[in-house]
């Protein structure tokens, strides 16, 4: 059952919210309207009921024990999913307001995900994002983010929930500058003699995938090449003759329509690799967060991640 029962149970949890995002009882009871003594005294009480202490208390500084930040963090994501739920059931209700939290690949974010965010945020002007963008692997839970992009195979997790975007073919290829500086391979063994960029993450190179004559996959990493940690960049070096890159479509298509790049290995091409939106299951998709998902969905049947 429940400890929540009564307003005060959750005045407690506001008081709390409060302070613990506040440097000190003081601040916290100017912000609430409220004297020290009412705060120290609600969170004596939340402390009591909860059996544990949320405070370590000095006469320096007020900080969260380890109860005391995993407390928080449940009590935030909760009122949150209550201000969106009134938000929802208000007359603001066509006027969804707060913050989204976002993570996307850097290249990916910024071409294909920033139109789609400015059109909403034109739609929805009260909702505000927080980006970021890179190519490294975050954790949405640890980092607080309500939703993440990226490329990959998804493992099983009872942490995060996953929608597939887009499926993309990936296109090892290169410029016919430096195909002609260098010669084009026609077979896989030849790739040892060319230089290679690849991606980099945790202090190694991210190995190529290809599919062999029976289909299987299999990977392929260069003994000597350039490593990148970040998407953007992988394409420009490529752009600049630098050598050899794998990259997914929506990445490379542009310029292989152009004849900027040249696929090759086609043969060899591996399954394609997963776009995938993540999120929290603790986040529930509150309504603004849902809203967004929706948009991404839709935007994905009309084939746009996969230009």
């Amino acid at each position: 059952m429940s400890t929540l029962n009564s307003d005060e149970s959750f005045r407690g949890i506001t008081t709390f919210v409060v302070a613990a995002n506040s440097c000190s009882f003081t601040e916290a009871s100017e912000k609430l309207g409220i004297t020290k003594s009412a705060v120290g005294k609600s969170i004596a009480r939340l402390e009591e009921r909860l059996g544990t202490k949320l405070f370590h208390r000095s006469t320096r500084k007020l900080s969260l024990t380890g109860d005391g930040e995993a407390y928080l963090s449940s009590c935030t994501t909760a009122l949150e999913i209550l201000d969106s739920a009134e938000n929802s059931l208000s007359r603001r209700k066509d006027n969804p307001s707060g913050v989204i939290r976002i993570d996307m690949p850097a290249f990916f974010g910024r071409h294909l995900m920033m139109p789609i965010l400015t059109d909403f945020s034109k739609q929805y002007p009260d909702i505000r994002f927080e980006m970021s963008f890179n190519d490294r692997l975050v954790d949405p839970v640890e980092e607080g983010l309500d939703l993440v992009l990226r490329f990959s195979e998804l493992k099983s997790t009872n942490e995060l929930k996953s929608r597939c975007l887009s499926d993309q073919n990936l296109y090892l290829c290169a410029t016919p500058t430096y195909f002609k500086q260098h010669g084009t391979p026609i077979h896989l063994d030849d790739l040892t003699n060319h230089s290679c960029i690849m991606g980099y993450r945790c202090r190694a190179p991210l190995a190529w995938k290809f599919k062999d004559k029976e289909g299987k996959t299999i990977q392929y990493v260069s003994d000597k090449p350039h490593q990148i940690g970040d998407g953007d960049a992988l394409l420009k070096a490529c752009l600049g003759y630098m050598g050899i890159v794998q990259l997914p479509e929506s990445m490379v298509r542009e310029h292989i329509d152009t004849g900027a790049l040249i696929p090759i290995l086609l043969e060899n091409m591996p399954q394609p690799v997963a776009l995938h939106i993540l999120w929290p299951c603790t986040k529930h998709l509150v309504p603004k967060v849902r809203l967004l998902v929706d948009v991404l969905i839709q935007k994905a049947r009309e084939g746009h991640f996969d230009k």
